[in-house]
């Protein structure tokens, strides 16, 4: 389920799949396998049997998944069976996606959620890390989640839940904060208490904060250290499927109406305010146009996408797209867009190249960096140098170094320092506090030893240059 390919014979565990001590998934020969013990087989032959399952599965909102007769381990664990996985491109996290990302997800798992409870099932788990995106649909891949419900069994997942969606929506659609940071620095989630801090009084007073943030919060404050036995209170108490059903429901409804409206930023007008994007735009396409053109281009990073031009460009002609940009605003209306008329292997995420997500969770390794999840083959850096440079504060030099790494064929586009929007990021900097080595004559002798330079071309009526990159083998 990733875009890394493992060598030909190799098996290796994947290092984000350990929590569940029913599944376990590893890699081989680029093909994804899911080991799973008697308990986890005689969930995954009940769910095989469900009409919801395949229907899902047929609608493209589950991974295509088989179990395989005669694997072997390699592990030498007691697991009773083995399933197959269909891949997904590239693997994404929560804090890189945007707030209509989330949400979708959220509908998505509460939608299985139901489906699974009317025929006996219900997911144990309730986090965004289990669903993943081919393009701009969402996709469930953590089959060992399902699990037979038992009479009395109560909804485990609820408090996840909240905190990994609920919360994080109601973060940015009622307090304006993006949660991306909040779930980058504590991938648990927010807990009530938190939310209920930075949430106004009139906010707090709708019901749907009252129920699932008021009272978890109150619940939290007068918890023991030893914690509560939850499950069996509510199994006391005659928690029943319909009860769950009844919840929900009512998440969905809650989910389903929350919006955020960002406002103008700096970049979502980007395309349409500053007038040399215009001007400049045809002959910057036809010029990634005909590199393009080349042939197939396997994954493709467009850094900096913006309203995702060039991505959809990139596109007609790529296996997959990254459209990374560091602006949440201008990326979560190019993921509406795409939902809506496509392309279907364009993927939005929020990415700041200067700041790009670390390895974090479990000895950094649970949730590696981009860079360890996806390995492109062309990358388009265009109209970002100068921001890293003049307004990042990152040398030239390690710039071209960092991009040189990726072994990839580069598009790139050079601003010079008399360029309008250069002259905007130094109003207010002096000439020593701007790394002195940002011009063309010190990037083409950065160039030389590290890309063959194919084509480069000026666009008309400004100093701006594109160039046409392979690495030197």
């Amino acid at each position: 389920m990733t875009d890394q390919h493992d060598p030909p014979g190799s098996s290796r565990t994947d290092p984000g799949s350990f929590r569940d001590p029913g599944s376990s998934v590893f890699h081989r020969d680029g093909e994804v396998f899911r080991r799973i013990d008697a308990r986890s087989l005689a969930n995954w032959e009940r769910l095989a049997e469900t009409e919801f399952f395949a229907h899902e599965v047929a609608a493209g909102r589950i991974v295509e998944t088989e179990l395989v007769s005669g694997a072997s381990t390699d592990d030498g664990g007691e697991w009773a069976a083995i399933l197959r996985h269909e891949r997904i491109p590239v693997i994404s996290y929560p804090y890189e996606w945007t707030f209509s990302m989330l949400r979708d997800a959220a509908l998505l798992q509460l939608d299985l959620l139901l489906g699974a409870l009317s025929e006996g099932m219900i997911l144990k788990d309730s986090t965004p890390f289990n669903i993943q995106w081919r393009g701009c649909r969402p996709v469930f891949i953590d089959i060992g989640s399902f699990e037979i419900l038992a009479e009395g069994d109560v909804w485990v997942g609820y408090r996840q839940f909240l905190r990994q969606y609920l919360y994080p929506l109601m973060l940015t659609a009622r307090v304006g904060l993006p949660f991306q940071a909040w779930l980058r620095g504590q991938s648990d989630g927010l807990t009530a208490e938190q939310l209920r801090r930075v949430m106004s009084r009139r906010d707090l007073m709708r019901r749907s904060a009252l129920l699932h943030v008021v009272l978890p919060a109150r619940a939290e404050r007068n918890q023991g250290p030893g914690g509560r036995d939850v499950r069996s209170e509510l199994k006391e108490a005659g928690f029943s499927r319909e009860m769950i059903e009844a919840n929900v429901k009512g998440l969905r409804r809650i989910v389903e109406k929350l919006a955020w409206e960002p406002g103008r930023t700096r970049w979502n007008r980007y395309s349409t305010d500053c007038g040399h994007v215009s001007s400049q735009r045809d002959a910057k396409t036809e010029f990634v146009a005909n590199i393009l053109g080349a042939g197939t281009q396997g994954v493709v990073w467009d850094l900096g996408a913006n309203d995702g031009h060039f991505s959809k460009l990139a596109a007609e002609k790529a296996d997959y797209v990254l459209a990374l940009d560091g602006d949440e605003a201008v990326l979560d209306e190019l993921y509406t867009s795409l939902r809506a008329s496509g392309p279907d292997n364009v993927l939005p995420l929020v990415h700041d190249v200067a700041d790009p997500s670390p390895g974090i969770g479990w000895r950094g390794l649970e949730r590696p960096p981009l860079s360890e999840r996806s390995s492109p083959d062309l990358i388009l850096c265009l109209a970002v140098i100068h921001h890293l440079v003049i307004g990042r504060n990152v040398p030239l030099v390690a710039v071209i170094d960092w991009l040189a790494a990726f072994n990839a064929r580069v598009v790139l586009e050079f601003v010079p320092r008399n360029d309008p929007m250069v002259l905007g990021l130094t109003a207010n900097r002096k000439p020593h506090e701007i790394h002195r080595d940002y011009n063309e004559a010190a990037l083409r002798s950065y160039l030389a030893d590290r890309f063959v330079i194919e084509s480069e071309s000026q666009l008309p009526g400004s100093g701006r240059r594109l160039f046409a990159l392979r690495p030197i083998v």
